[in-house]
């Protein structure tokens, strides 16, 4: 998930946070005569208790997926691979080089490749 969607979207525990100011609002203000249905309530509890454990669980993914491409850049190193870059007139080029280092950051990866420097995902082939 990309920084610019995380900044938009609220997390589950902000949601939640402002469903039940919402809805202790909503008891204060209620007519006696005619009261928030109980179970309407408890199913909307629900959702948001699985919405945070969904939100949890995308989190703990994430972090997986980095460390597996780390570790999968890691393990380029000293070794040949094919790769597509832009040149300076904006044309996609293949070529080919060994592996010299990586570069990490946040979760960014690059490979140093000679006097290039790619994104893991312009990697072709292993040869």
């Amino acid at each position: 998930m990309s920084d610019a969607i995380s900044s938009v979207t609220q997390s589950a525990g902000q949601i939640q946070t402002d469903y039940l100011k919402l809805l202790i609002t909503q008891l204060q203000n209620q007519n006696p005569l005619d009261p928030v249905d109980n179970n309407q309530m408890t199913a909307q509890l629900a959702q948001l208790s699985q919405l945070g454990q969904i939100e949890s669980l995308n989190s703990k993914f994430s972090e997986v997926l980095s460390v597996s491409q780390k570790s999968y850049a890691s393990s380029l190193v000293g070794k040949q691979i094919s790769f597509a870059f832009t040149d300076d007139g904006g044309n996609v080029q293949l070529s080919n080089g060994t592996v010299n280092g990586i570069i990490t950051q946040g979760n960014d990866i690059k490979i140093q490749v000679g006097d290039y420097t790619i994104a893991l995902s312009d990697v072709l082939t292993v040869i």
